[in-house]
């Protein structure tokens, strides 16, 4: 892959430590596979990191392994003239291979700015509760309101536990966290000795690592985008179906009483938990017992592994 070769040649050229550290994978790998615990005492968590973000390493069988060693191999090879003329270009394209946000969740963070104003604005609220109650409003009248609620907490928590596990990469935030935990360690180790030179270079690398942490809150963020975008609507619908926000608003279903656990029986729009409704305490009840019923089922960990 010339794709690989250039993204070598640029971490090489930027970082001559990394040469050192790509020659010890590619000595380490096993039929191409390699793991963390084989390079850990000549690698810094820091640089594996790096091998991860930039594809050189991506997933394997058992940890994971080279995506082309020929090409790997290529990329360590002195050649100052195409290293040159390849890092400019090969920079711009891994930059932007690297951006794990598209188009499409660029527009949906938009859509989704512009959702927030139906919470506050009535007009907006009654457009988008009308639009949602076509959908809807079926099954309103097939059911009772509070297993209508019910079926919408099930509904979010499903695709809320899936988009979470399909658009966050757990591998690239455990290499993250990785990476931090090793820099605070270093950094201890150097107080103790007294190793200022040392702890110099850990405090520059850390300026480095400062990156990261955007790099995590960009992963943890994307879902939410997309569960925001599809979550707001079905709220705003709840909003103008049990007639939320405003003196004058109206119910457009029909509701009974709803009983909540170690409250008893109260009406939907009574404060339960200080100023929070009674309606949005029983979804919250439901979705957070529906998303961990989910996540068991479908052995779906959202917790990164460091491993």
């Amino acid at each position: 892959m010339a794709r690989i070769e250039s993204k070598v040649r640029d971490l090489v050229g930027s970082d001559t430590d990394m040469r050192a550290a790509v020659e010890t994978v590619l000595e380490r790998a096993d039929d191409g596979e390699v793991e963390w615990a084989d390079v850990r005492d000549e690698l810094t968590s820091g640089q594996w990191g790096r091998l991860i973000e930039k594809g050189v390493l991506v997933d394997g069988d058992e940890g994971f392994r080279l995506a082309d060693v020929a090409a790997t191999r290529a990329g360590l090879e002195d050649d100052s003239s195409s290293g040159s003329s390849s890092s400019s270009s090969s920079t711009s394209s891994a930059d932007t291979g690297d951006s794990s946000w598209s188009k499409y969740d660029k527009g949906a963070a938009v859509v989704t700015v512009g959702l927030f104003l139906g919470y506050s604005v009535a007009e907006v609220r009654n457009v988008i509760g009308g639009v949602m109650d076509v959908a809807l409003g079926p099954l309103a009248e097939l059911l009772p309101f509070y297993a209508v609620v019910m079926v919408l907490a099930l509904a979010t928590g499903l695709y809320s536990t899936l988009l979470q596990a399909n658009l966050m990469d757990m591998d690239k935030m455990a290499v993250y966290q990785e990476r931090m935990k090793d820099i605070q360690k270093r950094q201890k180790d150097a107080r103790e000795r007294g190793d200022d030179a040392e702890l110099e270079k850990i405090q520059e690398e850390q300026m480095e690592a400062m990156g990261d942490q955007m790099g995590m809150f960009k992963e943890q963020f994307r879902p939410m985008v997309w569960i925001m975008f599809l979550t707001i609507p079905v709220f705003l619908w709840m909003y103008w179906a049990i007639g939320v926000g405003g003196a004058n608003a109206q119910p457009h279903v029909t509701l009974e009483p709803l009983v909540l656990p170690m409250v008893g029986e109260v009406a939907w729009k009574d404060g339960v938990v200080g100023p929070m409704q009674a309606w949005i305490v029983w979804y919250f009840l439901c979705s957070m017992g529906f998303t961990q019923i989910i996540r068991k089922g479908l052995n779906i960990d959202m917790t990164p592994s460091t491993a």
